[in-house]
């Protein structure tokens, strides 16, 4: 399999690290995840407001939150409103299709103090009919091995399988090395595979990864394994996927497989569509985004 290097793109936002791993403009997805941000650790100040995201809209795929520390309020169009802890997952799903869509705000709740959590988005397989959907899994798969602790966040692996919903073949777990080890992981035929350092370091394909650096393995035709060897301390998630069998286009907070859907899906954003439902914002200090207009060529 082909290892290739990603080295994360870092922004403040509002006082909140946050690295940049996918899209980027030459590896765009692991499978069907096509988002990553590793964001965090952060720690406000008593009078600060953490993370405040007002209302926005999502098409054709599922946010995928998995929380490392502190804790995130998520409420959507759905009329959902779930708190999520370490540990634990939030999926939402936007549905498919051109009459489908979801909106949601995330906050630090009042006397949190720390964030720090990995978001993903998972486009969805735009030939099937998906309906948008909303669930908190607040228990996963763990177990120890290896001098290692993991936590099965999606798909199948050593004889486990998370609950979290799937529409196309995903793998998501969370490894932490108590000691230094080495793991074989076997890959699948024809699927991608990365690699992302959330601490500490690790030695993957003869190359070394530090945090926020990902390890991206391109599909191989037959099943192989991946060698990490990671020192003490370190934690990684790795996820898998097989390809989508259509392009995955972003703009902004959209999902599509053409240019004409993503220029729509801005226009009925903007214009108040009912496709992406209504969140009552009153009593917060959070607003509606508005979506950037498309200008130029998505590929």
């Amino acid at each position: 399999m082909t290892l290739q290097k990603v080295t994360a793109k870092t922004h403040d936002v509002g006082g909140i690290p946050v690295a940049r791993l996918l899209p980027n403009r030459t590896h765009r997805t692991v499978g069907a995840w096509c988002f990553l941000d590793h964001a965090g650790p952060a720690y406000f100040a008593a009078d600060a407001d953490g993370m405040q995201v007002g209302a926005h809209p999502h098409t054709n795929l599922q946010t995928f939150t998995w929380m490392l520390e502190g804790e995130l309020l998520h409420r959507d169009s759905l009329g959902s409103r779930q708190l999520i802890r370490p540990k634990q997952v939030n999926l939402m799903t936007a549905g498919t299709g051109g009459n489908h869509g979801i909106s949601h705000t995330e906050q630090t709740p009042d006397g949190i103090r720390t964030l720090h959590a990995v978001q993903l988005w998972i486009a969805l397989p735009m030939h099937k009919n998906i309906a948008p959907s909303f669930r908190h899994y607040p228990e996963l798969p763990e177990w120890s091995d290896n001098s290692a602790d993991f936590i099965l966040v999606n798909g199948s692996f050593a004889g486990r399988t998370a609950p979290t919903e799937q529409h196309s073949p995903l793998l998501g777990l969370d490894i932490r090395f108590r000691q230094p080890a080495t793991l074989d992981i076997p890959a699948q035929a024809g699927w991608e595979y990365g690699v992302l350092v959330l601490a500490g370091e690790a030695e993957i394909g003869g190359q070394t990864f530090v945090q926020d650096e990902l390890a991206k393995f391109e599909h191989a035709d037959t099943a192989q394994t991946l060698p990490i060897h990671a020192q003490a301390g370190s934690r990684i998630l790795l996820l898998g996927g097989e390809p989508l069998p259509h392009p995955v286009r972003m703009w902004w907070n959209f999902v599509a497989d053409s240019q004409e859907a993503l220029v729509q899906a801005v226009a009925d954003w903007n214009d108040g569509h009912p496709r992406f439902g209504h969140i009552n914002l009153a009593g917060t200090q959070l607003t509606r985004l508005r979506a950037p207009e498309l200008k130029n060529t998505i590929r």
